[in-house]
């Protein structure tokens, strides 16, 4: 069964929502916000926990986030997922600050292409069952194409079914974020949900451009429950007016997998 599944991002040290497509590593001229929060990361990381929206990743995009980060972390000790800038240098430093598991995408791409030592070297040190990979990815050609460094840099790796059933070996589950609808608000991309579904052997969280309520039960539906759905801008907890957090509470509450 699909789950609500939440969210912290945070950029420049404050939680905030931004559209996905306006990251960039150098120029941030062209960064579209949609909220910045005033009540810092610990309160969203305590509401998640008392609401207990189990599998919710914090993701840092950029400098400036780790003590919003670990903040959040302490309001869930155990509880939360940790992504952004993470290497193997500092994956179990976050673990023993209070993450649940690390997320890891662009350390896994040097020059854009996968490193498989590297793969290997980071789940041999945390443990495959703490280790999440990020495929956030674009649509080029057709295809889909994971994306790094906020988004920006196109990898040479297709997400696919063969990419996903063999990185499956070396993780606990996928983070997808598709990149091109991240933060618009107007509708998630379905033949991502339906693929991921069919591709992935493992459990998988998609995020990018949930809109109502009903995306759970059209996640739901196309995936069969296999995948989870996050909100962002449309959340009423980030300044959204579309879909309120209580029902995504008891959305997850109605269904929840016992």
């Amino acid at each position: 069964m699909t789950r609500f599944r939440g969210c912290i991002d945070i950029h420049a040290g404050q939680v905030k929502q931004i559209v996905g497509g306006t990251l960039s590593e150098t120029d941030e001229t062209n960064l579209r916000t949609n909220f910045v929060a005033t009540l810092p990361a610990g309160y969203f990381g305590k509401l998640y926990r008392e609401n207990k929206v189990f599998g919710t990743h914090v993701i840092k995009l950029g400098g400036g986030c780790d003590d919003a980060a670990a903040e959040a972390l302490a309001a869930w000790n155990g509880g939360l997922q940790i992504g952004g800038g993470i290497t193997i240098d500092n994956a179990q430093e976050w673990l023993d600050k209070g993450a649940d598991k690390v997320i890891v995408t662009s350390y896994l791409f040097p020059g854009a292409k996968l490193d498989v030592k590297r793969l290997e070297e980071l789940t041999a040190k945390v443990g495959k069952e703490r280790l999440v990979i990020d495929l956030s990815c674009r649509k080029r050609n057709n295809e889909w194409v994971v994306a790094m460094n906020k988004w920006q840099t196109l990898t040479e790796t297709k997400l696919d079914k063969n990419t996903l059933e063999y990185l499956a070996q070396y993780c606990s589950e996928f983070l997808v974020h598709a990149a091109d609808v991240e933060g618009l608000c107007r509708g998630i991309d379905k033949d991502l949900v339906i693929a991921l579904s069919q591709w992935s052997p493992i459990p998988v969280t998609y995020a990018g451009g949930a809109k109502s309520i009903t995306d759970l039960e059209l996640v739901n539906r196309l995936s069969g429950g296999k995948v989870d759905l996050t909100y962002g801008s449309a959340l009423d907890i980030f300044g959204g007016t579309l879909v309120k957090f209580e029902d995504c509470v008891k959305w997850n509450e109605d269904h929840s997998r016992l």
